[in-house]
């Protein structure tokens, strides 16, 4: 789906990600973790098309992505950023129909079939009761599921964001990632995210893509597990994974 090429990226002399040769596939939903200022943002950018300052290929569907026109990068990606969404007298429904934009005419008229398309987005993340409710009124959750939605309403193969679960409680975190994966698994998205949610990736993951001084580790999450990868990276060598989860749990 998504495939990365002799891949490199920094900034100035800094080199963030170096040489990576790894895809993402159809159906499955990645974690992108690491520390802080790692690279995850920037990787995530670039796969979106936003950042053309890298060396190497990222090639979606068989085409290389500097290739593609504004409008067929739009129409094959879709990226949900950490901004909160807060505009007063902006509907769900208004922001969800944002997504259709790459399919609209030249003067941006929506017809019946992208209503009915916002309509499902909307259904599809359970927040079909809110469609004429504004922004401005609704919980950090809320919202990010409307994002989502949008992104649904894009209709893309490929959906990438950048911390989703930043702001939410931890029931929230596990039931929007629930939803993406779900997402990816009933509708056949690649699904690839950022997230310093080690516990909610390693149980609702498919695979893990693991950011460590300028190596992308992307594994399943067993695999990863097994790696030792993460033990190494986010936890002292005399407290196993388990010990780690449960700690942070607490």
């Amino acid at each position: 789906m998504i495939q990365l090429k002799d891949f490199s990226i920094g900034y100035g002399p800094r080199t963030l990600l170096r040489d990576v040769n790894t895809s993402f596939g159809k159906g499955q939903l990645t974690a992108l973790i690491g520390r802080n200022g790692s690279g995850k943002s920037t990787l995530l950018r670039a796969l979106a098309g936003l950042n053309r300052r890298y060396s190497g290929e990222i090639i979606l569907d068989g085409k290389d992505i500097r290739s593609l026109s504004p409008g067929g990068l739009a129409r094959s990606i879709a990226f949900v950023t950490t901004e909160r969404t807060r505009i007063p007298n902006l509907r769900c429904e208004d922001v969800v129909a944002i997504g259709r934009a790459p399919y609209t005419n030249w003067i941006g008229r929506m017809q019946e079939s992208d209503r009915q398309i916002v309509m499902d987005a909307i259904s599809a993340v359970g927040m079909e009761n809110y469609a004429r409710r504004t922004m401005d009124t609704m919980s950090d959750g809320e919202c990010q599921r409307i994002m989502i939605a949008r992104a649904l309403a894009q209709d893309t193969p490929a959906i990438l964001l950048d911390e989703p679960t930043s702001f939410l409680d931890l029931p929230n975190r596990y039931e929007l990632v629930s939803l993406l994966h779900s997402l990816a698994h009933d509708k056949g998205k690649c699904v690839l995210f950022s997230t310093h949610e080690l516990d909610v990736a390693l149980r609702k993951c498919d695979c893990i893509a693991l950011v460590d001084n300028g190596t992308l580790y992307n594994l399943t999450v067993s695999e990863m597990i097994q790696s030792g990868h993460i033990q190494r990276l986010f936890s002292s060598p005399n407290i196993s994974l388990e010990e780690m989860l449960w700690q942070k749990e607490k």
